[in-house]
């Protein structure tokens, strides 16, 4: 076991994958709160000039390690962000992929097991696959491919919700499952092939603005700071409440839409251009918060206008780097 000096009467909390975009954002918000933060990340996609900022924090450690491996660490809570998400990084290795959905989940599980910790697992809209019905509420089963390219990530965080609610079953281990939504904002990867870190980098360098397909096909954007919001809210919740829940901005827009915001903030020279559609990506996607607004009187509070505005100036920023 690791010997990680942080003491305290605070909760100690573990974040995988904390060096990511939305983990480095959650590490910074609950050292905020007061909490012990250990963020353990093997920097596959992550980076550690997101979490520079936060080393000078006592409360803050860092551990390089991968969660395909099993680790042993005496804490308190868990969120578990470890794995590649945009479909650029997850579909580079679908094996390891699956590997980091479904061993890293078995190695956080038997973590929590055997401290009695609680585990938020970032779990995806995309296990809804390319949706029948919009909204998608937590009760919908999905429409998925299991042999396409998208089901490495599809069917491995799949197969990791079913692992946290047997080991709640079997084992008692406290568990909530979110299924996050489309996010976005500051410390994005700039090649992570995301269409709204892809849009706004081109529209910085007045390239042409790349849409597959013709558009149309919806998409509703959520702010990381609120994203973070919901997850620390859930996390706080009672035992019994185990999700899953959906966490994102109901907020739908087609593709070209957000071209054209993009574009307008930038005060960009783009164009678009239309490129075919890759396979089985979804038409559809908003989520139904309902159950979130219910149970956590959570709904985001960051406009897209203003959050694209925030992350043009980190990716200018970057750029300028």
């Amino acid at each position: 076991m690791w010997e990680v000096l942080l003491s305290g009467k605070q909760k100690k909390v573990l974040v995988t994958g904390g060096g990511g975009f939305v983990g480095s954002h959650l590490c910074k918000a609950l050292l905020e709160k007061g909490q012990r933060v250990i963020c353990m990340d093997n920097y596959y996609t992550g980076s550690e000039k997101n979490i520079s900022h936060l080393l000078s924090d006592e409360n803050f450690k860092v551990i390089n390690h991968n969660i395909i491996d099993s680790f042993d660490l005496e804490v308190d809570e868990i969120y578990n962000l470890a794995c590649p998400a945009s479909p650029p990084h997850y579909q580079k290795d679908p094996i390891y992929t699956l590997k980091t959905s479904v061993w890293g989940m078995l190695n956080v599980l038997e973590n929590a097991r055997r401290y009695g910790a609680k585990v938020l697992q970032a779990s995806t809209s995309e296990v809804y696959g390319d949706p029948t019905l919009s909204p998608q509420s937590e009760s919908y089963r999905g429409n998925v491919n299991t042999m396409g390219p998208r089901a490495c990530y599809d069917e491995g965080k799949r197969v990791a919700e079913t692992l946290c609610y047997d080991y709640n079953k079997s084992y008692d281990v406290e568990v909530k499952v979110v299924r996050i939504f489309n996010t976005y904002g500051p410390q994005m990867h700039p090649e992570d092939g995301r269409v709204v870190s892809n849009f706004i980098l081109q529209a910085l360098q007045n390239k042409p603005i790349t849409i597959y397909g013709d558009g149309s096909q919806t998409r509703a954007f959520c702010y990381v700071s609120d994203l973070v919001d919901g997850f620390i809210r859930f996390m706080d919740t009672e035992r019994k409440v185990t999700g899953p829940l959906n966490l994102g901005n109901p907020r739908e827009m087609t593709i070209k839409q957000l071209a054209d915001a993009v574009i307008e903030l930038t005060n960009s020279a783009s164009t678009v251009e239309y490129l075919p559609l890759p396979v089985d990506d979804p038409l559809q996607r908003c989520p139904d918060i309902s159950f979130a607004e219910n149970l956590l009187g959570w709904t985001p509070q960051v406009i897209l206008e203003d959050g694209i505005k925030n992350t043009i100036e980190y990716f200018s920023n970057v750029s300028k780097s």
